[in-house]
C-alpha cells in the first residue's frame, strides 16, 4: 500500500452513481403520490383530533424512503452499511389509530417501489389503495352505534327508563351499572331504529331520571 492509496476514496466516484434525471423523477413522483397519500389520510381520517404533522411526515417519508433505496440499490456495499445503520433505529412514537399504520407502511412502500424503478406500479398500487380507503374507512353505517349514560335515583325509575329505551329504539344493551346511595347510572349501547333522537328529550324528563346523554360511539372513541 502506497501513501496514496492511503489517502484514496471512493467517495468522489460514488457522485455519478445515480443520475440527476432519475433522483429529478424518483423525488418528483414521490412527492406527488405522498401528497395523495397525505389527501387520502385527511378525507378518511376519523380519530379524535387531527394532527396535520402527521399528514406532513407521509409525505416525507414517502420520499426520504425514495432517497435511501436509491442510494442501496447504486452500490451493493453501501446496502449492507445502510441495514446496519437503521438496524440501530427506534421509535417511540405510539400509533393511537390503528388506520395510521397502514398509511406508514403504504409510504414506505411507495417510496421502496419507486426506487427500484417500478413506476406503473407505484402509481397504480396507490390510487387503487386510495379508492379502497376512501370506499370502505368512509362507507356510513346503516346503524350508528350511540351509548346512553342515564342516572337514575332509585331502581324502579331504572327499569321504567330501560323499558322506555327498549320501546323506542332497535336494540338496547347494558354495557355498565354503578350504584351509590340515591343514585345509580347506567350506560347502554342502542341502535336506532332511525335518526330522530327525540326520546332522549323525554327520557330525560321523566320523573326521577336525573340526566340523559345520548352520544355517538364507533369503538375508539365517544364524541
Amino acid at each position: 500500500m502506497t501513501f496514496k492509496d492511503i489517502f484514496k476514496s471512493s467517495f468522489l466516484e460514488n457522485i455519478a452513481s445515480v443520475s440527476i434525471l432519475d433522483m429529478a423523477v424518483a423525488l418528483a413522483l414521490a412527492f406527488g403520490i405522498g401528497l395523495f397519500i397525505f389527501l387520502v389520510y385527511k378525507k378518511t381520517y376519523q380519530g379524535v383530533m387531527y394532527s396535520s404533522s402527521f399528514g406532513t411526515t407521509l409525505i416525507a417519508l414517502t420520499m426520504i424512503t425514495t432517497v435511501v433505496i436509491l442510494a442501496v440499490t447504486s452500490n451493493v456495499v453501501l446496502s449492507l452499511g445502510m441495514v446496519g445503520a437503521l438496524s440501530i433505529v427506534r421509535f417511540r412514537t405510539a400509533i393511537k389509530e390503528p388506520l395510521d399504520i397502514a398509511f406508514l407502511f403504504w409510504a414506505i412502500a411507495v417510496g421502496i417501489v419507486l426506487a427500484a424503478g417500478m413506476i406503473p406500479l407505484a402509481v397504480m398500487g396507490s390510487v387503487i389503495i386510495g379508492v379502497i380507503l376512501l370506499v370502505f374507512v368512509n362507507k356510513k353505517s346503516h346503524c350508528n352505534p350511540y351509548i346512553v349514560n342515564l342516572s337514575c335515583i332509585d331502581s324502579m325509575t331504572e327499569k321504567k327508563a330501560v323499558d322506555f329505551l327498549k320501546e323506542n329504539v332497535q336494540k338496547c344493551i347494558v354495557k355498565s351499572k354503578t350504584t351509590t346511595k340515591g343514585l345509580i347510572e347506567l350506560n347502554l349501547e342502542i341502535r336506532l331504529a332511525n335518526e330522530n333522537t327525540d326520546f332522549i328529550n323525554t327520557l330525560g324528563n321523566m320523573p326521577g331520571v336525573n340526566s340523559a346523554v345520548l352520544v355517538s360511539y364507533n369503538g375508539e372513541y365517544m364524541g
